[in-house]
């Protein structure tokens, strides 16, 4: 059972988060692990239910929560506490695949509106320490803005494990086609490689996204950081919350 300051604290972080409040991260920059730690992870050892969550998966450490900004996205949250990008232990060689758990969970985006989109209109996202607003490490999940889309269509067929240089949404970012989200091409040590240390880490941006129509295609990663010129340390601009090309279909 939940102690009364707990239950008083996850009570005020459902209820910032669900109120929609522009000033959450200044209200509290931890709301998100207490609601994962305090509510949806308390509820799914006791019942099995994921609580204020979408769903929780106690075996791989994830929770997957609807983002409290636009219809279509959601969240992959850790139920470790790692603060973000920058946390060494995302890079252990026993770390959750967090990017291929926030894949597999990717058809949450399109339920949201009953639709099944193809890989390379979805992206995954992860902000740099610096751009975000929560201390607790979050993968946003939901659609791309249809301009991206067609801007990375020519790295669907690119020889895996090579960095090309493009530019998005007026910002520099380098593009990797991989054929796996897990082991050595996890997308944290992808950059990691050449991006070593906390420090350096902390002020990369991540968004991974389908090469193509189908899985079969493999993924594209996509890396950004200030080191860069006209460099980003945010790569959420290329994901539309509005998810205009859902409207579309």
């Amino acid at each position: 059972m939940l102690r009364p300051r707990i239950r008083h604290l996850t009570a005020l972080a459902v209820a910032l988060w669900t109120s929609g409040c522009a000033l959450i991260a200044t209200a509290d920059p931890n709301a998100l692990w207490k609601i994962v730690d305090h509510q949806c992870v308390p509820a799914a050892r006791a019942s099995g239910r994921p609580g204020f969550c979408t769903s929780v998966d106690l075996q791989k450490r994830y929770a997957i929560l609807k983002d409290i900004n636009g219809n279509t996205q959601f969240l992959l949250i850790p139920t470790d506490r790692v603060t973000g990008i920058e946390s060494p232990s995302v890079l252990d060689a026993d770390a959750p695949d967090y990017w291929a758990d926030a894949w597999a969970a990717r058809q949450y985006v399109g339920s949201r509106i009953g639709l099944t989109f193809p890989p390379n209109q979805l992206g995954l996202e992860i902000n740099s320490a610096y751009r975000r607003s929560q201390q607790q490490l979050h993968i946003h999940m939901d659609c791309m803005h249809d301009s991206v889309i067609k801007d990375l269509a020519r790295f669907a067929t690119v020889e895996p494990g090579q960095w090309h240089w493009t530019t998005l949404d007026g910002n520099r970012y380098r593009v990797m086609r991989v054929l796996s989200l897990t082991g050595a091409d996890d997308p944290f040590r992808i950059v990691a490689r050449d991006r070593q240390g906390s420090d350096a880490m902390a002020q990369q941006t991540i968004l991974v996204t389908g090469a193509g129509p189908t899985d079969k295609d493999g993924w594209l990663v996509v890396n950004s950081g200030p080191e860069l010129d006209d460099g980003s340390g945010s790569a959420e601009p290329l994901l539309d919350h509005a998810c205009e090309i859902g409207m579309h279909r």
